[in-house]
């Protein structure tokens, strides 16, 4: 059996597995293509974008499984799930990934809301009189 890395990518609510193996650049997201999942452009980039750093985006196949959030958090969680996957295959990868950002997990995430207010922050409508 071939070698194949595996890595998780989280963001937001969204988390994604990610699996890669040495390959011919198909990048598979639920069983559908990446460029038909995510169908925005801007989203396209940002999964491919560990992969063009690197000048790696013909070398390798990418099966993904992504649950939970929404199409923006399910694209980022992908993208960072693929450069974990990349240093984990090659450690040489890890300055040029780094230098780009890819290996950072956001920590930003949705703020609960509290008890006497309508939202997180968003108090009840106050009247003085």
């Amino acid at each position: 059996m071939e070698k194949q890395k595996n890595a998780v990518g989280r963001r937001k609510e969204a988390v994604t597995r990610v699996f890669l193996s040495k390959g011919t650049g198909n990048i598979i997201v639920n069983d559908k293509d990446y460029k038909q999942y995510f169908s925005l452009q801007y989203l396209q980039n940002q999964v491919e974008l560990p992969m063009k750093t690197i000048q790696a985006l013909d070398k390798y196949d990418v099966k993904i499984n992504a649950t939970g959030g929404g199409m923006k958090g399910q694209a980022e969680a992908a993208k960072l799930g693929i450069a974990r996957a990349l240093v984990e295959l090659n450690a040489e990868f890890r300055p040029a990934l780094k230098a780009v950002g890819v290996l950072k997990r956001d920590p930003r995430s949705v703020e609960r809301k509290k008890f006497g207010h309508k939202k997180a922050r968003r108090s009840f409508q106050f009247s003085k009189r």
